[in-house]
């Protein structure tokens, strides 16, 4: 027993990425049948006849060629999709990626030591970036644990990806540039770049060999706050990270074309650890309420932003944080990881420093001074320009459903993520009429490099079970089996997923192959059937579990006439983050999660009909 206590000490975040298993090909047949039951809430029967037609003809003839090639390349790569998924799905898109991809989040010490108050934006932010280079220290270090799923190690390969990592435009695709090396790797940059009102600042964190410690940051904050609130605001140069990637990378080209010093100092930025954003708006928020610090957190100033770099810090004058991501290097998951870990040790130490007071002569904080001319400055305020009137048109909105939580449904023997999924469902489709196509992300990890698979939650299941929801002659129990089944369905669905045996990424592989070898677009991706049901990036709902912890967040929808629909599960509580875009006459963000939580309240009644 010693022994195995000592050996799982040693255990090393990234010790088990040599032995993960390959991702896996599915079988094309099992692909296709999920396929076209996934596509059957969205069509009728002549639709789904002629859907039928040219699946069989695909399986047939071309689908087989282009499997058999995707098994040729799954033998020479341990993860077949992962180039392909950072190509397609992040780097060649050309939409602004800071609002479009970027996932933000509010932090949750608001709800205990740190309610907002103003006056204490940088005392709690001296606090809070030591947790983070705590955490950044345990990285190198290795100590960050394994997670598992039971005894099977989970791919941790994301985690590199969390400090000193940074986006860079390109002209036709962008590329992810990593500086992070754990400690037997070699030496790793240990500055952070800290924005505020249009001006960069970089300053080391280690000094002598250790971390400066929460007093020794507070008088660097202090020193940049102070100086950026006596002297005249910088060029924002962080906001042309939030233009269309290709005009932003020609402004990036012409930047450093104008003086080589440009390129080194995007250089730092772009390595340093974190980007520390100073704001100074002071965003509303409660425990129940997160509908503002959400949409802040999102929307914020683009000037203190740097809208490719992996993390961005952001911290309110009323003493809230929560920070805004990249989404190509890393899910969620991760930031998800070392929020809780922060907000863990702020509780623990009961919102305080309780170590030393003493401050050591540390260099003062280097201002990066961009040279600009008109052309840069008219670049700015086009890019502001345009994010402005993007996030001005985004409707919001985030709260706690606190009647009951994960503990009531685990009682009913239902499994609270499916139970907010199926909820999300049928208020869907009360509020419009119709089935609508939804993303699950479902997490690929047990795989080398593995990341997410979609999960399609909108079943015939849930459908005919919305449907007997809607229909006034439908019994109790009738609506009751069909709930049954449709979370049954739901659930086997899960497990395929994480196990590899999605179907949407093996779809997806089979049509890059096509595109790569030159040949036609297959009649089952120009199919109306195929976008429809959500294929291509056509969901109408965008969904993700964020977790069991306190920890929330928020996305925007993937098409114009959808929702981003993000939601964490506490034993007392459901926590959702929607989003709609105001532009779209059918949509309402609110609307949605009034109505799903009146669902959650049918559906407990349904396995509970003492309740009624």
């Amino acid at each position: 027993m010693e022994n195995q206590l000592a050996k799982s000490t040693e255990e090393r975040t990234f010790q088990y990425q040599d032995t993960l298993p390959s991702l896996p090909v599915p079988s094309l047949e099992e692909s296709l049948k999920k396929y076209l039951e996934s596509v059957k809430p969205f069509a009728n029967e002549d639709e789904y006849k002629k859907t039928d037609e040219i699946v069989q003809k695909f399986q047939n003839g071309i689908g087989e060629k282009l499997h058999q090639k995707l098994l040729e390349r799954a033998k020479g790569k341990r993860n077949w999709l992962e180039e392909w998924w950072l190509n397609v799905a992040y780097l060649d898109v050309r939409i602004p990626s800071q609002l479009n991809v970027n996932f933000a989040g509010p932090a949750a010490h608001f709800e205990h030591y740190w309610p907002p108050k103003e006056g204490t934006q940088l005392e709690r932010g001296s606090i809070i970036l030591w947790h983070n280079f705590n955490y950044w220290q345990l990285l190198r270090k290795e100590k960050v644990p394994v997670h598992k799923a039971g005894n099977t190690p989970l791919d941790m390969n994301q985690f590199r990806m969390l400090f000193s990592t940074c986006k860079v435009p390109g002209i036709t695709r962008d590329s992810i540039i990593n500086y992070f090396r754990t400690e037997s790797e070699g030496r790793s940059p240990n500055h952070i770049a800290v924005l505020c009102r249009g001006r960069v600042f970089v300053f080391d964190i280690i000094h002598e060999g250790c971390l400066i410690t929460p007093p020794e940051l507070l008088r660097q904050l202090t020193y940049i706050h102070k100086k950026c609130h006596s002297e005249p605001d910088g060029p924002g140069v962080a906001a042309l990270t939030s233009e269309e990637r290709t005009r932003w990378a020609k402004a990036r080209e012409y930047l450093i074309g104008l003086d080589p010093e440009n390129f080194n100092m995007l250089e730092k930025i772009q390595s340093s650890l974190l980007v520390y954003s100073l704001e100074d708006s002071s965003p509303h928020v409660t425990p129940e309420d997160y509908s503002q610090i959400t949409a802040m957190v999102l929307t914020g100033d683009p000037m203190v932003r740097w809208g490719d770099k992996s993390y961005n810090l952001i911290s309110f004058s009323n003493g809230v944080f929560g920070c805004s991501c990249d989404h190509a290097p890393f899910d969620a998951m991760v930031m998800v990881n070392i929020s809780h870990y922060v907000d863990e040790k702020i509780l623990e130490n009961e919102g305080r420093w309780k170590g030393t007071e003493k401050l050591r002569d540390i260099p003062l904080p280097e201002e990066l001074v961009f040279t600009v001319d008109e052309k840069v400055l008219t670049d700015i305020s086009h890019a502001k320009a345009q994010y402005l009137k993007q996030a001005s048109d985004l409707q919001i909105v985030a709260c706690a459903f606190t009647s009951f939580g994960k503990k009531l449904t685990k009682k009913q023997q239902l499994h609270p993520d499916t139970f907010i999924q199926l909820a999300l469902q049928l208020a869907y489709y009360r509020l419009h009429g119709r089935p609508g196509c939804c993303y699950e992300t479902a997490m690929t990890r047990y795989f080398y490099h593995g990341r997410t698979e979609t999960m399609r939650s909108c079943t015939v299941e849930a459908v005919r079970w919305c449907q007997s929801m809607q229909d006034p002659s439908s019994s109790l129990h009738e609506r009751q089996q069909k709930m049954l089944q449709a979370f049954a369905k739901h659930n086997k669905m899960m497990k395929d997923c994480s196990a590899g045996k999605g179907f949407d990424r093996h779809l997806l592989g089979l049509l890059l192959i096509a595109k790569e070898e030159g040949l036609p677009v297959p009649e089952l991706f120009i199919d109306p059937l195929f976008s429809k049901s959500g294929g291509g990036g056509n969901f109408v709902l965008s969904t993700s579990l964020v977790g069991y912890l306190r920890v929330q967040g928020v996305v925007v929808p993937m098409v114009h006439n959808g929702y981003g629909f993000f939601y964490h599960i506490r034993d007392d509580r459901f926590v959702v983050a929607c989003s709609a875009w105001k532009s779209c006459l059918e949509t309402d963000a609110e609307k949605l999660v009034q109505l799903t939580f009146c669902a959650f309240h049918d559906m407990i009644q349904l396995m509970n009909p003492a309740h009624l």
